[in-house]
């Protein structure tokens, strides 16, 4: 299949976004295992400081289905473009601002408050971004592709992890332990304004979709997409947030989590395990790659339950091999997670947009995918770090593979008509 420019950029849109997305939440994930705590929640107890700054991480993904309910209402009402934007606006001044902050030695809890508000805009910001982003690519999907396509915004998961985590691993190379802490931690803030400004670069140039150009000559817009939605498509609703769960537990305990523990408890060096996960996040594209290929080939769902039974599988061996002693097995379970999360993160693309029809699709694939990220994501690192504390890491194998079960039993009853079709 030739690609047109047109296609390009619509790819390109739908995956820089989520880039910035996951650029955006792991400078804050990464920040929050390493710096944070002792900068904005001092403690006695390094435990305790880790799991305030946990704790300030899940407040955007409670932030995130009312964003999703707001750009959601707007991007069904008015379109996908605008609101694309206004989305990465928000998400990416959120992310800048944080660079400025004053920490609790500076101005006392007043710190923490505007890290938390700025946390909350992050993830008001990100409620519409991946919704979006994934609408865009199916929506302008030629048949027989819409899987390969719906996996371009998903990319973006690596492609941000990579450029967060390169840029901490630099950073940690070449500053010293005490100028990071002052000042060095700012810089990936900073940074988030180059790669939001190519983002609406990309974006202000689009035109509206297909699917959403074709409801404009129908009728006029639902007045009210959420009400719609919890009215007649509920189930959807409540199958599709059940479905993401899984890919949002395997992302944040093979990362966040992992990087807390892994530099406290079990005593390496930032730098060796921030280099261990950039290796492993690599086997996270190639798990994206390979289930956009065998969701055209066989249908998405079959390959998300796939995903989730291999999730489970991960979930089982994360204690011995998180806790084995050797980095290099460590290293193995990594890349064994990151690859499965690309079975249960690439195909949702496509999956979640079809399981609604085009007048409710942003609000309806928002929603499911933001609620899946607080029940998932958002307390997972909190959890599993407080699990650990008092059980080791055999609670947080369990909890990981609990997660996967619970997608893996919505995708099994969940046979919701392909709307994209």
């Amino acid at each position: 299949m030739s690609t047109a420019p047109s296609t390009r950029r619509i790819l390109g849109a739908s995956l820089v976004g989520t880039a910035v997305e996951f650029y955006d939440f792991y400078i804050y994930a990464t920040a929050a295992a390493i710096v944070f705590g002792p900068l904005f929640f001092p403690s006695d107890d390094p435990s305790l400081q880790l799991l305030a700054a946990y704790a300030s991480f899940a407040v955007a993904f409670i932030a995130r289905p009312i964003g999703a309910l707001v750009f959601g209402h707007y991007g069904d009402r008015i379109g996908r473009k605008s609101t694309l934007v206004a989305s990465l606006l928000v998400m990416g001044g959120s992310t800048l601002a944080i660079a400025f902050l004053p920490t609790h030695a500076a101005v006392g809890w007043v710190a923490p408050l505007l890290l938390c508000a700025l946390r909350f805009g992050q993830g008001f910001g990100l409620g519409g971004e991946w919704g979006g982003a994934a609408l865009l690519a199916v929506e302008n999907a030629p048949p027989g592709w819409r899987g390969r396509f719906g996996m371009f915004p998903q990319l973006g998961a690596p492609v941000g992890f990579i450029a967060a985590n390169g840029l901490f691993l630099i950073l940690g190379l070449t500053l010293s332990d005490g100028d990071f802490k002052t000042w060095g931690w700012r810089l990936p803030f900073l940074f988030s304004a180059v790669l939001v400004g190519v983002g609406l670069w990309v974006r202000l140039k689009l035109t509206e979709t297909p699917a959403f150009a074709a409801l404009a000559e129908k009728g006029p817009p639902p007045a009210v997409p959420v009400a719609e939605l919890l009215r007649f498509h509920w189930r959807a609703t409540l199958g599709g947030t059940l479905g993401v769960i899984a890919c949002f537990a395997l992302f944040y305990l093979s990362t966040a989590f992992a990087l807390g523990y892994g530099t406290t408890k079990l005593g390496y060096a930032r730098e060796a395990f921030l280099s261990v996960q950039l290796g492993a996040i690599l086997f996270l594209a190639a798990g994206i790659l390979l289930s956009g290929w065998l969701s055209d080939k066989f249908d998405p769902r079959r390959v998300l339950i796939g995903g989730c039974v291999a999730g489970v599988v991960a979930g089982l061996l994360l204690a011995p091999m998180l806790g084995s002693g050797s980095l290099m097995v460590i290293g193995a379970f990594l890349a064994l997670a990151l690859f499965t999360m690309g079975f249960v993160y690439g195909p949702l693309g496509v999956w979640l947009p079809g399981l609604f029809p085009a007048r409710v699709r942003y609000t309806g694939a928002s929603m499911a995918f933001n609620l899946g990220g607080i029940l998932g994501g958002g307390l997972a690192p909190v959890i599993a770090q407080a699990l650990s504390d008092r059980g080791g890491l055999q609670p947080v194998g369990w909890y990981l593979a609990v997660a996967c079960g619970a997608s893996l039993v919505a995708l099994l009853f969940l046979k919701a008509p392909p709307h994209l079709d």
